[in-house]
Parts: C-alpha cells; sequence; structure tokens
C-alpha cells in the first residue's frame, strides 16, 4: 500500500525476504551496499538512509498504475486485457539467415539492428547468454553485438544493473530490452529521474519482451548442469501449448524436459505480477502460437510506431495481421494472469484492500478479483 519514503531496509524485509524480489537489477550498479549475487540482491552493509532509490524503483514497491500510466501513454491505467496499445501485428525478419539464428521471426533483433543502424539509439541493454549458458546484462552498440544476445534462457537476470553502471554524464542514447517487471521499474524512474546515474530520458526505446515467468538463474542453472552438456546446448525454447516440455537443442538433436519438472524453478515473485505483455513498454513482442518463425508485436508509443514503420519501409520486417484467434488467445491469457495475480497477492496479504505493490483503482480491483 502507499507509504512514506523508505530505504534499502524495508526493500529487504517488504520486498527480498517475503519473495516479490524479480532481480530486475534496478537496485544494483551504483548502490555499495546491494549486489546480484548467485541468484538473489545480496546485502554488503548497512545502508543508513531512510529514503533510497533501490526502494523507489523497485518494481515489486508500491505503484500507482494511474499515475504511471499517465506518465508513460498520457492516459490513466488501461482495463483492456493487454494495456494501451496502438497497432498488434504478426511479424518477422525478411533476413532468412537471421531468422535461423533468433528464437522465433527475429523482431526484437531486427527493431534493435536498425535503431542502431538509423541513429535512434547509440546502444542497447539487453540480456546476452554466456558459452555456459548463463544470462547476465550487456551493453551492445552494434548489430554483430545485438545478434550475439539472441535466444533466451528463460532465467531472470539483473538487467537493470548493467544500465544503472552507464556514467551520469554518457549522454548516448540507449534502447532496453526488459521483461514486464524490468519495464515497470524503467516506468518509475521516468515518473522520478534517478540523479546518480545516466539520464533516464536518454532511454529512447523500450521493448518488453512477453513473460509468463521466470525461472531461478541459480536454481535452474544447477538443474541443468546436473542433466546436460552445457558446451554442446545450442538452444532453449518452451513451445506452445499442447506440447508442455521444455525443449533444449544441441547438434545431435532435442532433449525435452517435462514443463512441470522446470516449473518447480519459478521465481516465486511471478507468482505476485499481473503483467504477461510488458504493458509500459514502447514495443512488446512475444511469440505467435501455433505460426513457427513469427513474432506478435504490440505496438504501444508514437516512438514505437515509427520505429515498426520505418523498419517496414526498408524491407527489414515483413508485417501481417494477427490472426483474431491469435489475439483473442492473447488477450485470454493475459486477463488470466492479472486475475490469478492478484488474487495470489490478496492471499498472500490476507487484505482484499492491501494489493501490495499494485495500485488499481477499487473498480477494476473488484473486477479482476471477482
Amino acid at each position: 500500500m502507499a507509504t512514506g519514503a523508505k530505504g534499502c531496509k524495508e526493500l529487504f524485509s517488504e520486498v527480498i525476504e517475503t519473495g516479490l524480489c524479480a532481480l530486475c537489477g534496478a537496485c544494483t550498479g551504483t548502490c555499495p551496499y546491494l549486489v546480484y549475487y548467485k541468484g538473489r540482491i545480496a546485502l554488503l552493509d548497512n545502508c543508513a538512509l531512510l529514503k533510497g532509490q533501490c526502494y523507489e524503483y523497485c518494481p515489486r514497491t508500491y505503484i500507482d498504475m494511474d499515475v504511471i500510466s499517465q506518465q508513460v501513454f498520457g492516459v490513466p491505467y488501461s482495463e483492456e486485457e493487454l494495456g494501451t496499445a496502438k497497432e498488434m501485428l504478426m511479424v518477422r525478419s525478411t533476413d532468412a539467415s537471421m531468422r535461423e539464428k533468433v528464437q522465433y521471426g527475429g523482431a526484437v533483433t531486427t527493431l534493435l539492428s536498425l535503431a542502431l543502424a538509423e541513429g535512434f539509439i547509440d546502444g542497447a541493454v539487453l540480456t546476452r547468454t554466456s558459452d555456459d549458458k548463463t544470462p547476465s546484462p550487456f551493453l551492445a552498440q552494434s548489430a554483430d553485438e545485438v545478434l550475439q544476445c539472441t535466444g533466451s534462457s528463460y532465467m531472470a537476470c539483473p538487467v537493470l544493473g548493467r544500465y544503472n553502471q552507464i556514467p551520469k554524464d554518457n549522454g548516448n542514447k540507449l534502447g532496453l530490452v526488459a521483461m514486464p517487471c524490468q519495464v515497470l521499474a524503467v516506468a518509475k524512474m521516468k515518473k522520478d529521474p534517478p540523479e546518480n546515474r545516466a539520464s533516464i530520458g536518454n532511454v529512447k526505446l523500450v521493448i518488453g519482451l512477453f513473460c509468463t515467468w521466470a525461472l531461478s538463474p541459480d536454481r535452474f542453472y544447477q538443474f541443468l548442469k546436473e542433466n546436460l552438456d552445457l558446451s554442446k546446448v545450442k538452444k532453449f525454447d518452451i513451445p506452445p501449448p499442447p506440447a508442455n516440455r521444455f525443449d533444449v537443442y544441441t547438434a545431435s538433436g532435442r532433449t525435452s524436459f517435462p514443463l512441470e519438472q522446470i516449473r518447480k524453478f519459478t521465481m516465486p515473485t511471478c507468482t505476485y505480477c499481473l503483467d504477461m505483455t510488458s504493458e509500459f513498454a514502447d514495443i512488446s513482442v512475444g511469440s505467435v502460437e501455433g505460426i513457427e518463425g513469427w513474432n506478435t508485436v504490440i505496438i504501444r508509443t508514437d516512438i514505437g510506431a515509427d520505429l515498426v514503420e520505418m523498419a517496414k519501409k526498408k524491407g527489414k520486417l515483413q508485417i501481417d495481421k494477427l490472426p483474431s484467434a491469435n489475439l483473442t488467445h492473447l488477450k485470454e491469457a493475459s486477463l488470466l494472469k492479472k486475475k490469478r495475480a492478484l488474487n495470489e497477492i490478496v492471499k498472500k496479504s490476507g487484505d482484499k484492500n492491501n494489493l501490495l505493490y499494485v495500485g488499481l483503482s477499487p473498480r477494476l480491483a473488484d473486477k479482476l478479483l471477482a
């Protein structure tokens, strides 16, 4: 619920120690006390600050959704299943060789590469998976470096910690590729800009990814090491229903694990997340269920619309209408996530009037809890 100024002590007691931490990285990178260590946020020493940006920008501390939506879109928080949106499309890269390397249709890689080539951004903070298959935040400053970050590990990664490390006097224009929780943290930064790191005004593009849940980078990585030769892994994938499996691809073929075996490594905070489609991004990107090699793209802002239109005019993206059945299913899945998360939040707080970090109008809260 809404509170006064708080700092590191409250961040630990209200978020980290209660299983709400999303490992977004917003509290790391510049703070001398907080660091990311082995799949968790660790406290190196006691912090005496009564008010801290660590608490302020955390996506699991209180946020008035109407206020943030006004900041990003100029309108109150949308009651639509997918949030504020201008257009929903089905897209894929026109570069066949790129499509062989990327997770699905290559929309994110194509848009970032174009934004770099056109000087729209000078660099992009995103996730890169190393040869040993551990994810880490990375600042890509060329199309080749963007291509190094293709694919998904499905593990949480403190991407915003890398943004926080960019010096205050750095004037480079930035892009961010982030999960819904990280996009929410960026929206909070835009509302009350940080003073001791690169200007949030320099973040010119936020591409948000669809996410149902993320996996613990510590526990899940240990599982992978025990069951696979990670040096031979080329790609991870979770195919759409009814497959119900986690696929691992190597040069010799595919190894699959039942999805139920994988879900036990889900981050606890994902249970309490309402956002499946990164609702506060400029562009949101996911797969197209049942249509291999394509991305679903939700255009949310003028900036996002301009970039996609540029990609279309330059022949970088093949664009089609998202089939109505896919759109309907996406809306249903997004609404179901909101309802489940809000009900789990009430179970955790014990009071339907205490939605923890989520600030919704009473009418919308009642609608989702019904």
